[in-house]
C-alpha cells in the first residue's frame, strides 16, 4: 500500500491537489504495479513562514 505524504510551501487549490493526486497515483500503478485503491496520499501545507531554505524564512 502506497503513502506519500507531501510537504508544500504555502497553499494549492483543491484543483491543484485533484490534478497531483491524479498523477502521483496514475505514476505508481503505471512503474510501480499498484492498483489505485491502494494508494493513500496526504498534503501537508506549511506556512512560508515555518519553512527556510539556506537559512532563509521563505515568507522573506
Amino acid at each position: 500500500m502506497p503513502y506519500v505524504n507531501l510537504k508544500i510551501a504555502g497553499s494549492l487549490t483543491h484543483e491543484q491537489k485533484q490534478k497531483i493526486a491524479e498523477e502521483i497515483t496514475d505514476t505508481l500503478e503505471r512503474i510501480a504495479h499498484k492498483p489505485k485503491s491502494y494508494t493513500y496520499i496526504t498534503f501537508d501545507e506549511v506556512e512560508m513562514e515555518d519553512w527556510a531554505i539556506a537559512g532563509k524564512l521563505l515568507s522573506g
